[in-house]
């Protein structure tokens, strides 16, 4: 009956013990602002925290298996079969849930607070080239990464040169969003939390 020999246990516990730690500090209320921007953080970090695995951690190791498969190295199946797909969902849709939140928190933010940060108004520009950054990355995630990987990973019939491309494109959007993460996340926390801009 442990809750974390499960990851639905896990974070349906995760959920409670944040409910309990808002009780026992004595908060009574959460405006809609504060939850959405809570529901945002903690999207973003599913997202971009798979961002910086792919990145650093998966793609130079898939790197090492595929050198190494020819000297009886285990190869990179057990990665492109079993890690990847999983990886990959949990990432795409971590980066609608950020983005979907981020809208709802713009919306809290101000009247009209979605367009405003997109049309960089007085006093949005900051989180607004955020959120700019950040639907950049999705449409990457969406349009350009998400396909691509489904070639690479054998779930869409592909030709070894369409696969050849795919790893290339796959590859480039993947680093550029991990380029763009940097600034993406100096705006979003410059806004709420007072950097000098």
């Amino acid at each position: 009956m442990n809750p974390l020999t499960s990851i639905l246990g896990t974070i349906v516990s995760g959920f409670i013990l944040a409910v309990v730690v808002v009780f026992a500090l004595g908060t009574s209320s959460i405006n809609a602002l504060e939850f959405e921007v809570w529901l945002h953080v903690l999207a973003g970090v599913v997202w971009i925290g798979l961002l910086y695995y792919f990145n650093f951690v998966q793609v130079p190791g898939v790197g090492q298996a595929l050198a190494e498969a020819d000297n009886g190295g285990p190869g990179p199946a057990a990665i492109n079969k079993y890690v990847a797909p999983r990886a990959l969902l949990w990432f795409r849709w971590g980066a609608v849930a950020t983005w979907l939140t981020g809208v709802g928190a713009l919306q809290n933010l101000a009247e009209g607070g979605f367009v405003k940060a997109f049309m960089l108004s007085d006093g949005m520009e900051v989180i607004g080239v955020g959120a700019w950054l950040g639907t950049i990355m999705l449409f990457n995630v969406w349009v350009l990464i998400w396909p691509n990987q489904k070639k690479i990973l054998g779930m869409v019939d592909a030709t070894p040169e369409q696969i050849a491309s795919a790893k290339k494109v796959a590859l480039m959007a993947s680093r550029t969003n991990t380029l763009l993460s940097i600034p993406m996340l100096m705006c979003m926390t410059a806004y709420g939390h007072g950097l000098p801009f």
